[in-house]
């Protein structure tokens, strides 16, 4: 039966028809029966649309992809059309996105339970599920951006969500206008490419790429213009501040964001590889913005007191690795990567957030002693945790080792940093660990009841996942196992999991761990004063560039305008006295007239 892989472009309307549907239960159409049927019919829409996608999936597996094109718009020497690919990469990416939904949205209902906004904010799910499912089936440069702008439009409507607080207002502008600036300069890109190379088709950019030289200096800032979006939807460094902000929103809408729509960067700048070859140097950025990001995130997660924090710059840290492998000709290895960490990641976020909803607080000094009262969550935590760095026998233990193999050798510093960055990985997930599970309970930690079997469940759900992610991958023939570099990544967990323990593992609850500096450890939990210096220079210059635009304005442009008002009115004022109705006057004021232009004459010559 081929019913499914023959009907894939259908997946992505699923929940957009079950987002239609969801607005009808905003305020002023149903009123009678509540927001919850809307919550109930996206669930069952994006639970059709997981089903779709892996039965798909088993159809198609290794396969040849499949190309559609559709004509969007064909005039003069213009043509943009919609092209679709569809291949075991792009199905197997539209099963993650769905199923990891269908979690999320399942979990929304504890984690909403008591709110007003079904009906808003399952539409919105919806919505961003389809912009996802739309972008990976997407084989076009341009589509590819429609799409990111989509994402980046739900992005800023869902961490809005509660649009009554202050902060979360702005938090939702700061998000959106930082990955403004990365969306810009991928414009300039994908308009810039298309006279070069006629096509935004991935395949024939490819091909252009391998067969035409370009001049070096234009390959560069066409690449950099390419690479800029990418870097602000993966929250590197210096545009990773948005990922922090966007965490007003409501959690569950922030698992599906932090596990899945920050993957979405790295895979257009997967699809764009070949071009990026044409650049050695932009290559070479791409695996510096990578590498820094990757330990300067991982340090700051390590000085955060919110988890929320903590769990943020752990995500741009991974995205860093990704970036890595992208940079370095590793794709196949960065897709298995981003499996891996969205399933880790989305685990991680679902325990925290039953924590934060039974505890009302994000404050890991407020926490400690859940451990007896949140079992749990205790083991969500620590399975998504193990799964995320390279620790036997879960996901990461497989794939960071086809990372390190290559670089070993050819660029023993990268091999440095991914072990550094797995080790600091470990030491501020244990961390994170031993304040919110371990230790006295406080004041916060005394009473922490159990939360609603509706988050409970898509927590176990995705533990199972997680577990079970290496015989899966094992099973499409996707993993093979390094034993050695594998030990290297074990010792490099193993040291940062001890350290967490020593240090935070029987922390008294008054007792403050002041190891380090504190001028260090206050430049890393003010995320490198990276704010302070935007307020002192973009910021700065933004303000005095629209005081002098405001002084223009007000003092030469208004001035000429109210001089030429002024001399219209004085000018009416002085001729409505010349008009008696005698001709002697008017003969008077033309010969007048005819004096000043011939004086004026005369004295230009």
């Amino acid at each position: 039966m081929t019913f499914f892989s023959e009907t894939i472009l259908f997946i992505p309307c699923y929940t957009l028809i079950g987002g239609l549907f969801a607005l009808l239960w905003s305020p002023g159409i149903i009123r009678n029966t509540g927001s919850r049927p809307a919550g109930y019919i996206n669930i069952v829409m994006a639970f059709l649309a997981f089903l779709h996608s892996v039965i798909a999936l088993y159809q198609i597996w290794e396969k040849p992809a499949q190309e559609f094109r559709f004509t969007w718009l064909e005039v003069a020497q213009l043509n943009i059309s919609f092209d679709i690919q569809i291949s075991s990469m792009s199905v197997g990416a539209l099963a993650l996105i769905t199923g990891l939904n269908v979690l999320c949205q399942l979990y929304a209902v504890g984690y909403l339970e008591m709110d007003w906004g079904w009906a808003r904010f399952y539409a919105l799910m919806g919505f961003f599920e389809a912009g996802m499912c739309g972008l990976v089936l997407c084989n076009s440069l341009f589509f590819s951006y429609v799409y990111l702008e989509i994402l980046t439009l739900g992005t800023y409507l869902l961490v809005g969500f509660w649009f009554a607080q202050p902060l979360v207002i702005s938090g939702a502008r700061d998000a959106f206008w930082t990955k403004r600036v990365g969306d810009i300069l991928l414009l300039m890109g994908v308009i810039a490419i298309y006279p070069f190379a006629k096509t935004w088709n991935y395949n024939y950019l490819a091909f252009w790429a391998e067969n035409s030289p370009m001049d070096d200096t234009i390959s560069v800032l066409l690449c950099l213009a390419l690479i800029s979006g990418p870097i602000a939807k993966c929250a590197q460094i210096p545009l990773q501040l948005w990922l922090d902000e966007a965490m007003e929103g409501p959690l569950p809408a922030s698992i599906l964001r932090n596990s899945i729509v920050v993957l979405v960067g790295a895979y257009v700048l997967i699809q764009l590889q070949p071009v990026l070859e044409i650049s050695p140097v932009v290559s070479e950025i791409v695996v510096i913005i990578g590498a820094v990001t990757a330990i300067l995130a991982s340090l700051i997660s390590i000085a955060q007191v919110d988890i929320k924090r903590v769990l943020s710059y752990i995500v741009s840290a991974y995205m860093g690795l990704v970036f890595i492998a992208i940079g370095t000709n590793h794709e196949k290895t960065a897709l298995l990567l981003m499996v891996v960490y969205a399933v880790a990641m989305a685990l991680l976020y679902m325990s925290i957030g039953t924590v934060i909803i039974s505890n009302i607080t994000q404050d890991l000094t407020q926490m400690g002693g859940l451990w007896k009262r949140r079992p749990l969550a205790g083991i969500s935590f620590l399975v998504g945790t193990f799964g995320l760095v390279g620790f036997p026998p879960l996901g990461g233990f497989w794939i960071l080792p086809r990372l390190g193999d290559d670089l070993l050798s050819s660029q023993p510093w990268l091999f440095v940093v991914l072990l550094l960055v797995n080790a600091f990985t470990a030491f501020a997930l244990l961390r994170t660990f031993s304040l919110i599970f371990l230790g006295e309970s406080k004041p916060m930690t005394v009473r922490s009841p159990e939360v609603l079997w509706a988050m409970v469940l898509p927590m176990m759900i995705l533990m199972g996942v997680t577990l079970h992610l290496p015989l899966v991958l094992a099973q499409f023939k996707l993993i093979n196992l390094d034993l050695d570099l594998g030990i290297y990544y074990t010792f490099s967990t193993i040291i940062g999991v001890v350290l967490a323990l020593i240090i935070y593992g029987k922390k008294q609850a008054n007792q403050t761990i002041t190891i380090i500096p504190e001028s260090i450890r206050n430049f890393f939990a003010y995320d490198l004063y990276i704010q302070d210096i935007y307020k002192l220079t973009i910021v700065a210059i933004v303000n005095v560039t629209a005081k002098l635009a405001y002084w223009f304005d007000r003092t030469i442009v208004d001035g000429v305008v109210n001089l030429v008002g002024l001399s219209t009115i004085f000018g009416g004022q002085a001729l409505k006295y010349s008009t008696s109705g005698q001709s002697q006057l008017y003969i008077f004021s033309i010969l007048l007239g005819l004096i000043f232009v011939g004086i004026i004459l005369g004295l230009t010559q």
